[in-house]
């Protein structure tokens, strides 16, 4: 039997996983990746390329590498929790030279057009048209993986802001943000709160004579380093956390979180009071802001109404004069090289479970990595590729048409209700939900009755440990011989670079935190219902 071909789009972290995905499975991938290197999003460029993605400088990893590494190779026990954009591209080759990627890379080619051959129906095949040195060539391909990440397009939104034209200073959009440097005693206003507005208004604000932070809705503001100076991820995405989550009406987990977030700083004293409950949209990690606010170096300000020659004029009233305004405004899709067919893909970028678009007659096209997971990307995208992958060889099918439509109806009906209408919040997903839900499909999902029945040890750290992408490497297509041994090290690896002074201290033993553990899991379960009642009374 002929061996399938397969075109991924992109060389970054979403590249990377779909290229080995293909190779575990036996299709034969060609990625072609427009600029000269692998890395994407996590390579840093001095001066920024249209068309791909744009990072500053001190760019830093949210989540911490145990939850963001590819689930068969670990990150190095001595790199940094969070990783550096240097420290994770030094990652990513290490895993491509591991698995021999770079072979599969034709770099330096842009991928002009993907399109059904006329054969489409009966054959499922795709015209993929590239650009190499100005020369057009023609491919074949059996399957097509779309790993081009969605933070190439800015969305810079300046018909919305009157008087920006002008306005004499300069604008310009955190895309093109590097670093500090040009930004030494201006006066700068930051529009936008998301993750990168946040740490650009924080370091600007270090030389800057002023930074005013302009938001509409304000934020919730995580930070990485979290109860008893561990990781945030690896303390809160468990298993043991999720059970018990489904148990609490969203109201009480909402004021837990408020209250804790609230007790690092009052977010209203801060000017950050968010409209809208913690679980309703994308919470914001910084570790800086509110050092910055407190030392007067950032001021947050209201959405901004207009602008004048020399200041921005703010919704509240005030008047602040500034040299140059920073848009975090974020990113759109886009996705050129793609015919204008809503069969391939509508304007709303309708997909069953964010990866196949449900109305191509042969499902032979996947979107990688385009959804906004909270957590990791990493072992997200690469567990959407391994499921992709078995489907292009005909070893996994879909449903049909009316019920994949079906399925993205009910998903919409639900994100509706639960988060705040935007234009990322279509794409969120929870991340142990999402994984264990693609990890089911894929036929990976972890056991947890079997291994409570017979490797109680395992079990344990599966249950209570952080939910790391190892766990879907124990069982089905994939299998890692090495999983259980980097499951039950795990705790090793994110103690090893902080204990570079190490101090000697009397620890808990594990036995006796289980069994604390285990009485912790019945109490709970026996008067979760009553302590619900009890506060919906006197709510």
């Amino acid at each position: 039997m002929e061996v399938k071909q397969i075109a991924v789009i992109g060389a970054g972290v979403s590249g990377l996983g779909a290229i080995k995905s293909c190779l575990e499975e036996g299709l034969e991938p060609t990625c072609f990746e427009k600029s000269s290197d692998i890395g994407g999003l996590w390579r840093y460029e001095e001066t920024p390329e249209s068309g791909r993605p744009g990072i500053y400088k001190s760019l830093t990893c949210n989540t911490s590498k145990e939850m963001t590494g590819f689930s068969d190779f670990p990150v190095p026990d001595h790199y940094p929790n969070y990783m550096h954009n240097t420290k994770m591209m030094e990652y990513l080759r290490m895993y491509a030279r591991h698995f021999g990627l770079i072979k599969h890379i034709q770099f330096q080619t842009k991928v002009c057009r993907v399109r059904k051959r006329p054969d489409f129906s009966s054959s499922g095949q795709w015209d993929v048209v590239v650009e190499v040195d100005g020369k057009q060539k023609t491919y074949i391909f059996d399957g097509v993986m779309v790993c081009s990440g969605h933070y190439t397009e800015k969305y810079l939104p300046l018909q919305d802001f009157t008087g920006i034209t002008k306005f004499q200073g300069s604008h310009l959009h955190s895309w093109e943000y590097k670093h500090p440097d040009n930004f030494v005693g201006k006066r700068v206003v930051v529009i936008g709160i998301g993750n990168s507005g946040a740490d650009v208004a924080g370091e600007i604000s270090r030389v800057a004579e002023q930074v005013f932070l302009s938001t509409r809705r304000g934020a919730w503001i995580w930070n990485r380093v979290w109860d008893n100076g561990n990781p945030l991820d690896t303390t809160l995405f468990t298993r043991y956390n999720r059970t018990i989550q489904r148990f609490y009406p969203t109201f009480l987990i909402n004021r837990w979180a408020e209250n804790k977030l609230n007790a690092r700083f009052n977010h209203a004293n801060y000017g950050l009071q968010a409209k809208h409950r913690f679980l309703s949209h994308q919470s914001i990690f910084s570790d800086d802001l509110p050092n910055r606010i407190i030392t007067g170096k950032v001021q947050v300000k209201a959405n901004v109404k207009e602008f004048t020659s020399t200041s921005a004029i703010f919704e509240d009233g005030t008047e602040e004069a500034v040299d140059v305004v920073v848009f975090a405004t974020g990113y759109t899709f886009s996705f050129p090289f793609l015919d204008d067919n809503s069969e391939i893909l509508d304007s709303k970028h309708t997909m069953f479970k964010f990866i196949f678009p449900p109305k191509l007659e042969k499902p032979t096209l996947a979107f990688i990595g385009i959804l906004q997971p909270v957590g990791a990307t990493i072992p997200t995208s690469e567990l959407q590729s391994r499921w992709v992958a078995r489907v292009f060889a005909g070893l996994k099918k879909l449903p049909s048409q009316s019920d994949m439509l079906a399925a993205i109806n009910r998903r919409k009906q639900k994100m509706e209700k639960e988060f705040v209408k935007s234009p990322r919040g279509i794409h969120r997903v929870q991340y142990i939900d999402y994984m264990d839900e693609i990890a089911s499909e894929l036929g990976v999902k972890p056991s947890l009755l079997s291994l409570f029945l017979w490797d109680i040890k395992l079990a344990k750290e599966i249950f209570w440990g952080p939910c790391t992408p190892y766990q879907y490497r124990l069982q089905g297509p994939g299998k890692w011989a090495g999983a259980r041994a980097a499951i039950l090290t795990q705790r090793e690896r994110i103690l090893k670079p902080l204990r570079t002074r190490v101090l000697k201290h009397p620890e808990a033993s594990p036995s006796s935190l289980f069994w604390l553990r285990c009485i912790c899991v019945v109490v709970i379960f026996l008067f979760v219902p009553v302590l619900v009642i009890v506060q919906v009374i006197y709510s």
